[in-house]
Order: structure tokens, then C-alpha cells, then sequence
């Protein structure tokens, strides 16, 4: 068996099943709860993608380039903080975070009755008791919501996305955006929306480069 060879699992769909590097990635972190972030990959492979969170080509790669992606970011996350996800869509990162991190207290936004629907099954299905869901658009969720760290993977570019992020914050705490490629443009881009916004500092990460091959870049901005 290679290292990119599916490795078996009762009752999980071969399309689904990770490489070897991908569930000894995953055991090292979500540890004894590694059933769990299987069972949330089995969901997302199913009616995730029925319901249109997902696109069908994504399946093969719903542990490396979605899950394990997102699940890493809890190594830049201190111990019992609590944590909004903006745009939480398909639970990415939120729900891989809450799997990962059951010391976190976390509240998944969506604006769409259809994610929020799906969401909140999920969550039930797996018994998270950390996670609560709201829909409402993040300018919405400033009202209700005052947490230490902000999350947020695709949902734009940092220019905007600082201002849907930071404010949610209430002065003092951390935003912390899952990029790609174009992580140094953005940050370019809106260095002065941060500032104005009361960034006091903004730098470009990478988290879980102790296991995956291609560490998540992460934007982290430190507000107060």
C-alpha cells in the first residue's frame, strides 16, 4: 500500500475513504475523535453535496483539501476561546474546528435557510455541544455575537472581508482567514481597511505544517 492508497473503513464509501498520509494527518488531529470528523466527511460526501454545498468532483478531495485544510487552524487557537465562523456554508471550517477542538465554544453564521437547515443536522447528528447555529449575514451577527476569534474560509476577498470579520470582535481578539495563493495580494489590497477597522497588526501564517504536505496559509489579524 502507497501512502496515497485509500485505507479501508467499515461502512465508509470508498469514494470517501483517506490516503494513508490523510488519516495519520486526521488521527493526529482530531485524536480519540477521529470517528467523528469521518462521520462529518461521510456528510458532506452525501447530502452535502445533494444539497448543492459541494460540488461532486470536491469527494475525492473532501479530506485533504477541505477538511484536514480547515482542521489545523485550531493550532493558532488558544484553549477554550470562543470562536465565530462567518459563511460557515458547509461547516468548513466550523464544524472540522468544533470536531477538532471540543474546548472551543463555536457559533457557525450562514445566511442561507438551506445551509443553516443543513448545519444544524449535522451538528445534531454528531452530538456537537459546542456549536450553536444563527443564520444571519455577518453585518447582522454583529448585534448577537462577541467572541475572541473570527473565522472564515471563501467567502471574499480580504478587503471586504475584514469588515464583515473584525467588527465582530468588539475591539479585542483575532480574525483568522483561510487563503491560498493570493493571501500577500489580498493583505495588500487592505492593509487600511484593517487599520481603519483597528487592526493593530496583520500577517500571513501557515498552520499544520507538522502534518500535511501543503500547510493552510492563514491571514491573522490581531485586533486591540
Amino acid at each position: 500500500m502507497t501512502e496515497d492508497s485509500p485505507v479501508s473503513v467499515s461502512g465508509t464509501p470508498p469514494a470517501v475513504l483517506p490516503t494513508a498520509a490523510e488519516r495519520k494527518a486526521a488521527e493526529a488531529v482530531f485524536g480519540e475523535r477521529f470517528a467523528l470528523a469521518e462521520r462529518f466527511v461521510e456528510h458532506l460526501a452525501t447530502s452535502g453535496i445533494e444539497r448543492g454545498l459541494l460540488g461532486p468532483r470536491e469527494v475525492p478531495r473532501l479530506w485533504g483539501r477541505h477538511v484536514l485544510n480547515c482542521a489545523v487552524v485550531a493550532e493558532l487557537i488558544g484553549n477554550g476561546k470562543s470562536v465565530c465562523d462567518v459563511g460557515s456554508g458547509a461547516g468548513l471550517p466550523g464544524i472540522a474546528l468544533a470536531i477538532a477542538r471540543p474546548d472551543l465554544s463555536l457559533v457557525l453564521v450562514e445566511p442561507l435557510e438551506r445551509r443553516v437547515a443543513w448545519l444544524n443536522e449535522v451538528v445534531e447528528d454528531l452530538g456537537l455541544d459546542n456549536v450553536s447555529v444563527q443564520r444571519a449575514r455577518a453585518e447582522q451577527a454583529v448585534r448577537s455575537v462577541d467572541v475572541d476569534v473570527v473565522t472564515a474560509r471563501a467567502v471574499s476577498a480580504m478587503s471586504k472581508l475584514a469588515g464583515l470579520t473584525m467588527p465582530l470582535l468588539k475591539g479585542e481578539g483575532q480574525v483568522l482567514a483561510i487563503k491560498g495563493r493570493s493571501a500577500a495580494e489580498e493583505v495588500a489590497d487592505a492593509r487600511k481597511v484593517i487599520r481603519r477597522l483597528g487592526g493593530s497588526s496583520v500577517e500571513i501564517v501557515t498552520a499544520g505544517e507538522a502534518v500535511l504536505e501543503e500547510p493552510t496559509t492563514v491571514v491573522r489579524i490581531t485586533v486591540g
